[in-house]
């Protein structure tokens, strides 16, 4: 896919990732097969589930022991209280709940369905029912991915880990950022002059956001299994940030 001299190039081969896989040396190898190297900005978006399963952040529900609490909260939503004890474990607070859906603030500051906990692409090859949580600290795990590339290549990619995120007032998912290294997460145009010479006051762009989108649509979210897209031709001058930079504070939260 190409867009105005900025290319993506999903990688090809990548197997189904395990607990402890190195996933910097898959990815490399990736990169390898597919001729591409690394270039000074280039950006890796890497799909936050082999991440999370590289990490082995896996639980099984066999192991979980639900609370009065989730038990409670799973009855009025219509969800196994195992696997409500295990998005209550990830969260800080409800923020809305129906029947088969909750919405809670992760402990990272994201909101979102189910705290990111997730039940889809974790196969379940001996039949036990798992869950996969979001990285412990995606924002760590960006930087590591980028340390080792830069090692093996001699030039350090931006890398985003993305997920996908339902968002309020609108419908569907879309690809978000929730670990960032190398890039700004945000890039502040306030002070700059538009097409007509007017100042801009209010722009603060989701750059990292934007990139994560776009890189979803090579991943898919179902059988597409393109998890990392490699993003040539961004140009940014800012310093680079992290996508805890990307949650709004409670203060600035009109509708908390």
């Amino acid at each position: 896919m190409s867009l105005s001299g900025i290319s993506l190039h999903a990688l090809p081969g990548l197997p189904m990732v395990q607990a402890g896989d190195d996933l910097a040396g898959l990815i490399g190898d990736a990169i390898a097969r597919a001729g591409l190297g690394v270039q000074p900005g280039d950006v890796l978006v890497v799909a936050q589930k082999i991440v999370s399963k590289a990490e082995g952040r896996v639980v099984a529900l066999a192991d979980v022991t639900p609370t009065p609490e989730a038990e409670a909260l799973a009855a009025r939503v219509g969800k196994d209280a195992r696997l409500v004890q295990v998005i209550l474990d990830e969260s800080v607070r409800v923020v809305r709940s129906r029947p088969n859906l909750l919405i809670m603030e992760h402990r990272l500051g994201f909101v979102m369905a189910n705290a990111g906990v997730d039940q889809s692409n974790v196969a379940p090859h001996d039949g036990a029912a798992r869950a996969l949580l979001l990285p412990a600290d995606p924002d760590a795990s960006a930087a590591a991915l980028r340390t080792a590339l830069s090692a093996r290549f001699g030039v350090a990619p931006g890398v985003i880990v993305n997920d996908s995120f339902g968002r309020a007032w609108r419908r569907g998912t879309a690809g978000i950022a929730i670990g960032v290294a190398g890039l700004p997460a945000l890039r502040d145009l306030r002070g700059q002059p538009d097409l007509f010479g007017r100042i801009l006051e209010v722009s603060v762009v989701g750059f990292a956001d934007e990139i994560a989108a776009a890189a979803s649509l090579l991943q898919g979210q179902a059988d597409e299994g393109q998890p990392v897209v490699l993003v040539r031709g961004l140009r940014w001058g800012e310093a680079a940030g992290r996508a805890a930079d990307l949650v709004r504070p409670a203060a600035e939260d009109l509708f908390r």
